[in-house]
């Protein structure tokens, strides 16, 4: 089929390139994908800062990105359930169904994982490969830009809702891409009150929109005070970690209420030093750890709640891009000015 434009991880250390490569061609058990829109998220900002996370996994050269919508052209050998024509997303936890974690129902946490566009060629290009068992039939009706927030929308469902979370006080910490998603999927879930922290206020702003009722900047808010004010000096029930910054986990448990429950989605660059037996042990305090989504059952919830029109999609997404302004786009999520930004390969 030629070559397409992609975005190239050229060479180990900062920055991407756009260029040409080849398309590729759908192995066994694999189907190609023309790309209609890709979603940017904080992992490709590592990759291309080329951070110590990046510098340890990431073998370049290869083509970014992991966000993705798009038609399928083409099936490899052994495709049975996936035809030319449907619109697909990934589920970007590419897992090989036969390890411990699989067998016990968590092939999120494959013990042989690769991931789309961080272990493999990605989907910032104008096609991608992607093997039949992770891909995920989109309803047609849904457009391309909303369907490829799937996957970074499953990091938010299964944070804001690893328990109940209907008419419960919630914190989230952190209004990245994510954690605006995270506000909305708690909105749309009936969590009453919902406090949103950040340090930008573009952020914040768009937290408000989305329906958070406190929105606090640290830097100028005494985030433990004002959270004991709102709760009836009780703390919040649900704390949702969204940013890996240490002092927002900090805040977040002094202001957990006793017997309340903790969602980690947050990746920390260093050791964090906490006081566990104050604000873990002490409280009865339940501890998530979230990586990925829970294959499939997340989407499932996705797709529910897109379905049933409860959930702010469209105001989660603030900018859509022709891929050739990669550039804009990572200087927008450098400056934290967007919800998320996704990139369109297509005329």
């Amino acid at each position: 089929m030629g070559t397409m434009k992609a975005i190239l991880k050229e060479k180990p250390g900062p920055g991407a390139v756009m260029t040409r490569c080849p398309v590729p061609k759908p192995k066994a058990g694999e189907v190609l994908v023309r790309v209609r829109a890709t979603s940017f998220c904080g992992t490709d900002l590592h990759i291309y800062h080329w951070n110590s996370w990046a510098a340890g996994r990431v073998r370049p050269p290869q083509i970014m990105g992991h966000e993705v919508a798009g038609d399928v052209v083409e099936v490899g050998d052994g495709v049975s359930t996936i035809r030319a024509g449907d619109s697909v997303s990934a589920e970007t936890h590419i897992y090989c169904g036969h390890c411990r974690p699989c067998h016990l129902g968590m092939p999120e946490i494959c013990a042989n994982l690769s991931i789309l566009g961080v272990d493999r060629d990605g989907c910032f290009a104008e096609f991608v490969a992607v093997p039949e068992i992770v891909c995920w039939k989109n309803d047609p009706s849904l457009p391309p830009h909303l369907a490829s927030v799937q996957e970074p929308l499953g990091n938010a469902i299964d944070t804001v809702l690893a328990e109940p979370v209907s008419a419960r006080s919630t914190l989230l910490t952190g209004c990245g891409p994510v954690g605006i998603l995270g506000v909305a999927v708690a909105k749309a879930c009936g969590a009453a009150p919902i406090i949103a922290t950040d340090v930008i206020d573009y952020r914040l702003d768009l937290a408000k929109r989305l329906g958070a009722d406190i929105v606090l900047n640290p830097q100028r808010d005494d985030v433990v005070k004002e959270v004991r004010g709102a709760t009836g000096g009780a703390g919040v029930e649900v704390l949702c970690e969204m940013s890996g910054n240490a002092q927002a986990l900090r805040d977040g448990l002094a202001s957990l209420a006793l017997g309340g429950r903790v969602s980690l989605l947050g990746l920390f660059g260093k050791e964090v030093s906490l006081d566990l037996t104050g604000q873990i042990v002490l409280k009865k305090a339940r501890v998530y750890g979230i990586y990925g989504r829970r294959i499939f059952e997340t989407w499932q919830k996705a797709a529910a709640l897109i379905r049933g029109g409860r959930l702010d999609l469209a105001s989660c997404v603030t900018h859509q891009l022709p891929l050739d302004d990669f550039p804009k786009a990572v200087d927008l999520m450098e400056k934290g000015e967007c919800g998320k930004i996704v990139m369109l390969p297509g005329d």
